[in-house]
């Protein structure tokens, strides 16, 4: 089982989670993120004033998915969520060593 993190621009989250659950993404947790990468923030001019955004808003998604569909999620993750343009986002993929659902007491695979 891999858990694949992912942040993206906000406006992409309903296409990139309808594509996740047609590739058989089965849970999906969502957070509303702020920060910043190499483009290190932007200016904006509010009612004629000149400010600097450090934080840029993100969404950051959460899954735990079998190894058989790992690449497949990724792969679907980077080319839903990409825009070409600067802020576009990032992927982790780190391993998950065991997991377990609450109510039924089911491990491994069978819980997620």
């Amino acid at each position: 089982m891999k858990l694949i993190i992912a942040v993206i621009k906000p406006f992409k989250l309903e296409e990139v989670r309808e594509a996740l659950t047609t590739i058989g993404v089965q849970g999906l947790m969502v957070s509303e993120v702020k920060g910043y990468g190499r483009q290190a923030g932007h200016t904006e001019i509010y009612r004629g004033a000149e400010y600097v955004v450090n934080f840029v808003p993100k969404v950051k998604l959460e899954m735990v998915v079998d190894d058989a569909i790992v690449e497949k999620a990724v792969e679907t993750l980077s080319t839903t969520a990409k825009t070409g343009k600067i802020g576009d986002g990032k992927i982790f993929v780190l391993d998950v060593e065991q997991a377990v659902r609450v109510r039924t007491g089911e491990t491994g695979a069978d819980a997620i």
